[in-house]
């Protein structure tokens, strides 16, 4: 992988493409749990171990977790003493020998990720100091496991989850009105097992990597309020359902009231959106790149997003001599205003596309780092030059495609959809421009 990159054979189109795959494919790898956990491994408590997870890489973090545990034991000639329930998406599983692998739905939660929440409060009930709970936590766990709060239906929060993503509301809000329509997001999971100390390993999608953002917190400490979330459901006029507005008003705990009993807890975040900008950047480097790096926490919407790095990309290919490489990641939103397939990721290669209209040298690559852009089967996609001449011919208006939020046919019709399957990780976007100089 790392000698192809070296090369940067940027000499023609395909070989160009095969470059930006390269990368992405070198970003993933730099944040996968398998290379993550065995320097992180806790100590053998005096007790039980229990392991409790969700999110799209808490499958592959229970394997990575597994087999790090065996070595130990048999280096001290101990038995493997691991027990434990993870719940992952649909087809995010991995094979493990002593953690329970649970599959739900994401984004939109279903029953069986109650039924894993469930189980997860169960395996921790009844602890005492002298046991120790791991939670791996990923991006997406706060929709694959849930477990609504006394008067709340599973109904009533996938409504308000809809409502919430169709308006384009950052993922920081969704996840403020989840945790307080919740029975174990916002602390209340770690709640359940102490006296237990609780260990919590994180890999980080949300911008600015709060931990206790991650899948809405299921182990930490919360700092927002019930009434937080009211103002929220508000600002975007969402309707909200009686009772579950009376839930709200009721719930009136203090952050500093609820957040007690956490001083034996620990975390640690083992990867985030800048471990997988930090290793696309040394790869191209290697090839002679200069590369400049916009942040790891870009927010908005997705189609501005790409219109104004369309923009940035146009007028630095006028002042450059060599390749440069822009990187940038964080999670955009889209507002739904068509009834069209899409992701954020195309959403924001195609704003990027019509701005630059097939503007000869530049090539982009923008990926969800898990495998999947929003609902469909690709991780995003990749365009070049030539996409404007391939667009024309088949009378594709990427006006037209933004209008109704149809980005994925789009990309489709061109086959410049990537598709890696999942990839049991979760660092949200991973944007990459290459700008080769203009030959004029």
């Amino acid at each position: 992988m790392n000698s192809l990159v070296r090369l940067a054979p940027f000499t023609s189109e395909e070989a160009t493409r095969q470059w930006l795959n390269q990368l992405a494919e070198t970003a993933i790898a730099a944040v996968h749990p398998d290379s993550l956990l065995t320097a992180q491994l806790p100590e053998k408590p005096p007790g039980r171990t229990v392991v409790v997870g969700a999110g799209k890489a808490a499958a592959a973090m229970a394997r990575a977790l597994e087999l790090a545990w065996e070595k130990r034991a048999r280096e001290s000639g101990e038995e493997v003493d691991l027990t434990g329930v993870v719940v992952t998406r649909y087809q995010h599983g991995a094979a493990c020998r002593y953690i329970d692998v649970l599959e739900a739905s994401h984004p939109m939660p279903d029953a069986l990720g109650e039924q894993a929440a469930k189980r997860m409060l169960d395996e921790v009930k009844g602890l005492g100091e002298d046991d120790q709970v791991i939670a791996l936590i990923s991006g997406g766990g706060s929709a694959l496991m849930t477990l609504p709060a006394d008067g709340i239906s599973l109904a009533d929060k996938q409504a308000l989850n809809k409502a919430l993503l169709r308006c384009g509301a950052p993922i920081r809000e969704i996840n403020t009105v989840r945790r307080h329509l919740s029975a174990i997001k916002g602390g209340r999971l770690a709640t359940a097992a102490h006296p237990a100390q609780v260990v919590t390993l994180l890999i980080s999608d949300v911008p600015g990597d709060v931990p206790s953002l991650i899948a809405s917190g299921p182990t930490l400490p919360d700092n927002t309020t019930s009434l937080d979330a009211l103002a929220i459901l508000n600002r975007h006029e969402i309707e909200v359902p009686e009772h579950v507005k009376r839930h709200l008003m009721a719930d009136h705990r203090a952050p500093q009231t609820w957040n007690q009993g956490f001083a034996r807890d620990k975390s640690t975040i083992l990867a985030r959106a800048r471990d997988a900008l930090k290793a696309a950047q040394l790869s191209a480097e290697e090839s002679g790149l200069e590369v400049r790096v916009l942040g790891d926490d870009l927010e908005g919407e997705a189609r501005d997003l790409g219109i104004a790095q369309g923009r940035m990309a146009c007028k630095l290919q006028s002042e450059i001599t060599r390749p440069l490489l822009v990187l940038s990641g964080g999670e955009t939103s889209v507002t739904v205003r068509g009834n069209g397939r899409g992701g954020r990721n195309v959403e924001y290669l195609l704003g990027l596309f019509d701005t630059l209209k097939g503007c000869d040298g530049i090539y982009a690559i923008a990926i969800d780092t898990d495998g999947i852009d929003g609902s469909e089967d690709n991780a995003g996609a990749l365009i070049g030059p030539e996409c404007w001449q391939r667009a024309k011919a088949l009378t594709l208006s990427a006006q037209d495609y933004l209008a109704r939020n149809d980005a994925y046919s789009f990309f489709d019709a061109l086959d410049d959809l990537v598709v890696t399957g999942p990839t049991r990780t979760n660092v949200n976007d991973f944007r990459a421009i290459l700008i080769l100089p203009n030959p004029s």
